[in-house]
């Protein structure tokens, strides 16, 4: 598609220029610093759902004061306060079981194991469908990007 019509078909489409222009913004993950309670409106009247655990990844999708829309793991979207946000990055396996390698191949020896919805602690960007992670013992190593959430 040329330039000259991306923004016609955006207007057509009713989509905003600067979505057309630049493409879907890149995901903004978190973790969470203390154990949080997820709530389904903005405030502490609204209905707390679940806890969700320290560490676990979340996706940031709306920030309105000190309240954060989030994507949790298994999908729903869901409001916490936005002081439970850390920076750290951390991943959570979703494949059953997922093996963490020396190196990121296929046939690197083994670091370790992990199981579905153990969180680990991201160490790199993720390159070649493999990322570095760290498992709180220390241990860390290889594994691919299609065994996690949250990157």
């Amino acid at each position: 598609m040329t330039q000259r019509r991306r923004p016609i078909l955006a207007a057509l489409l009713g989509l905003p220029l600067a979505f057309a222009a630049a493409g879907a913004a890149a995901s903004d993950y978190r973790s969470l610093t203390e154990p949080a309670i997820l709530y389904d409106a903005p405030s502490k009247q609204g209905k707390p759902l679940f806890v969700i655990q320290r560490y676990t990844p979340v996706e940031t999708v709306v920030n309105i004061d000190r309240w954060v829309k989030v994507r949790e793991p298994a999908g729903s979207l869901l409001w916490l306060e936005r002081r439970q946000l850390s920076d750290k990055r951390t991943v959570i396996i979703t494949a059953a079981r997922a093996d963490v390698r020396q190196k990121p191949e296929a046939s690197a020896p083994l670091a370790f194991e992990a199981i579905k919805d153990v969180v680990l602690e991201l160490s790199d960007k993720p390159a070649d469908g493999w990322v570095k992670v760290k498992h709180r013992d220390g241990t860390s190593g290889f594994i691919r990007v299609n065994q996690v959430w949250g990157l």
